[in-house]
């Protein structure tokens, strides 16, 4: 019973220090939440908390504030992530399903995120090697040179251009595709230099050399991939908790401009099932251990395509973060993950 009404109180310190970022009091809470206890017995176990290392005395006042330690207790205690409302939920499909292709909805997601949370917003594009082949396309450019397009499951479309070493026609190009597609279709592709290893021995001796060609093509699309790319928003919103950050806003904007920085942030992060909070000090990086980062995977199934989540002060409404983080994967899963 004691511990339960310590953390009642821990709950509500947080609570009040998240709506007003001042200091919170003995007084206060006994006044604004329901403890069924007296504002004596609220400081008697205010000063155990601190005793504990889980709330602090910021200056002289009688007000404390929560520590990382006690975010962290509070984080972990959460009875469960509270869902967001039928509107709010309805509001995210909308907005989302609008998305023509992958950039409009890695774009749209990051926006969303940001406007949810009025926090810094991150989303991975869909990691390369999760990533399948969903359909090889040839268009004759001219007869003597083709435009290979090779399409993901998750949207992504790689264009290379092939001079093949006679010219061809349309029955050709057609033949051509079907041979590819047939081995490589639904592949992932990680594993394409394997189901394309033999596949010019099999073919047609006429078709063997622009085979040949169309797969060294394939293959240079397949190594030559783009790096992995995360897309960032809401960065104006560090500035509403400037308070928050006193000396370190300055690097932890710099941090944020690395993309090395924020795919280490969100790309590890590929769990489908648990939204992850790691709280101040729990952050590697020095820039970011004034911030808190709430991140989950997104993808379908078990397999996770990429990750998304908010970066912000540690003064952070968590349950709501957390909820809109996985609601906004969920949505963002579905989307890249629909046949």
């Amino acid at each position: 019973m004691l511990e339960e009404r310590r953390l009642d109180v821990l709950r509500a310190i947080v609570e009040d220090f998240v709506l007003s970022n001042e200091p919170v009091g003995s007084k206060a809470l006994a006044e604004r939440h329901q403890l069924g206890v007296s504002p004596a017995t609220v400081r008697n176990d205010m000063s155990a908390l601190e005793e504990e290392g889980y709330i602090t005395q910021p200056h002289t006042s009688a007000g404390r504030i929560p520590t990382d330690k006690g975010y962290r207790l509070f984080v972990d205690r959460l009875s469960g992530v509270k869902p967001l409302s039928r509107a709010e939920r309805r509001a995210i499909q909308s907005f989302l399903e609008g998305a023509i292709d992958l950039d409009d909805v890695v774009r749209r997601s990051v926006r969303l995120l940001a406007q949810l949370t009025r926090q810094v917003a991150v989303v991975q594009y869909p990691s390369l090697p999760c990533s399948s082949i969903r359909h090889i396309e040839i268009v004759t450019i001219t007869p003597a040179r083709l435009l290979l397009v090779l399409i993901t499951d998750t949207g992504r479309v790689e264009q290379r251009v092939a001079e093949v070493p006679a010219p061809v026609d349309d029955l050709i190009v057609g033949e051509l595709r079907g041979v590819l597609n047939a081995a490589l279709n639904g592949r992932r592709l990680v594993d394409a230099p394997d189901a394309v290893a033999d596949l010019s021995d099999a073919a047609r001796p006429d078709l063997r050399p622009h085979l040949n060609t169309l797969i060294a093509v394939v293959m240079e699309a397949l190594i030559d991939k783009p790096e992995e790319r995360v897309a960032l928003a809401g960065t104006a919103n560090l500035t509403l908790s400037a308070f928050d950050f006193a000396d370190t806003l300055r690097p932890l904007l710099e941090a944020l401009e690395e993309q090395v920085v924020l795919l280490k942030l969100i790309g590890e992060v590929r769990d489908l099932d648990t939204v992850t909070v790691r709280i101040g000090q729990e952050n590697s990086m020095d820039a970011l251990r004034s911030t808190s980062v709430v991140a989950t995977g997104y993808g379908r199934g078990a397999s996770a395509l990429g990750g998304l989540g908010v970066v912000g002060p540690r003064r952070m409404d968590y349950p709501g973060a957390m909820a809109a983080v996985r609601a906004v994967a969920k949505y963002v899963g579905d989307l890249l993950g629909a046949d």
